[in-house]
């Protein structure tokens, strides 16, 4: 039976997986939980995906699960199966909702640690680590924040565009914890005047967002639009939002496609927007000196897209 919290931690449900509790048991995220021996704090030895839910509805969920085995493979951490991480997050929901109701938009957060090194927790290894989801309301600022033109800065990630293919134990193209690169980098552009950060390699290939996809656009003289977006082969994670958007886009009737992009050809494009599961489209009206000039039709049809989702 779920232990009863007090008014303070009703602001998150957290739901823990283990070989005893395949379905997930809540917890009090706001205690201590983590042993401190855990690899995912010792050593960002982990992995995880974040979703949103709009009206009770999970977004996205079967593409971010995909990404979180995808992710499990390419670090060799064991996970749950699909059905448990549905379980957990059920479970979650049904906790918001007998406590005080879901809120309209809620954050939801699957993480897997590799476990406490020598210790594994179950001799099964889709249980040998540490699982956990944690759901949390979505601030309105940040709901607020969505459409907004932004700022961003191109910051070096100090690799080649071949890096993936001939490095595969960087990991790149895999969602881990190790996330303090890309926490630094978003400071580094707090502090000079940016909020975002779009990554290139080392060669002039645009990469990806510290959390976010990078999507060109374009509107010829007739009106059609055209988006394009880099392609994953660059050692980037492949992006759930903007999947989504090329799905919608191509059944409204616009072309889409993926592949290289220079960051000269960046540059040179007509619109640029960064896309993500919670913060969902943010139009670049600056990179670095340079302006760009915001769609603001383009831009509200993109969060349209993500609205009809089913």
């Amino acid at each position: 039976m779920a232990e009863r919290f007090d008014e303070d931690s009703l602001r998150a449900v957290g739901v823990r997986i283990d070989a005893e509790h395949p379905e997930g048991i809540i917890f009090d995220p706001h205690q201590p939980q983590l042993r401190v021996t855990d690899l995912a704090a010792v050593r960002g030895d982990g992995i995880f995906e974040t979703m949103l839910v709009k009206d009770g509805h999970v977004r996205k969920f079967p593409a971010h699960l995909e990404r979180l085995q995808r992710s499990a493979k390419i670090t060799g951490i064991g996970i749950p199966p699909a059905e448990s991480w549905q379980a957990a997050v059920a479970r979650g929901l049904d906790e918001f909702r007998t406590r005080s109701g879901l809120p309209e938009e809620l954050s939801i957060r699957l993480t897997a640690s590799r476990g406490v090194d020598g210790e594994p927790a179950s001799e099964d290894s889709s249980f040998a680590g540490t699982y956990w989801v944690l759901l949390t309301p979505v601030p309105e600022s940040v709901q607020a924040s969505r459409g907004a033109a932004i700022s961003v800065t191109l910051l070096d990630r100090g690799y080649d565009a071949a890096a993936a293919e001939r490095a595969p134990w960087l990991l790149l193209g895999a969602k881990t914890l190790s996330y303090a690169v890309n926490m630094a980098a978003l400071r580094w552009a707090k502090e000079h005047g940016h909020d975002d950060v779009i990554f290139t390699s080392s060669d002039g290939q645009v990469l990806e967002g510290p959390i976010s996809t990078v999507l060109l656009g374009s509107r010829d003289g007739n009106g059609q639009v055209h988006l394009h977006t880099p392609s994953p082969e660059v050692g980037i994670l492949p992006g759930t939002t903007q999947a989504t958007i090329y799905r919608a886009a191509e059944a409204a009737g616009w072309t889409t496609s993926a592949g290289p992009v220079t960051v000269a050809e960046l540059k040179q494009a007509q619109f640029l927007w960064l896309t993500g599961s919670v913060k969902l489209v943010s139009p670049i009206a600056q990179v670095d000196e340079l302006e760009f000039t915001t769609d603001p039709e383009i831009t509200h049809k993109l969060l349209e897209f993500l609205s009809q989702e089913g």
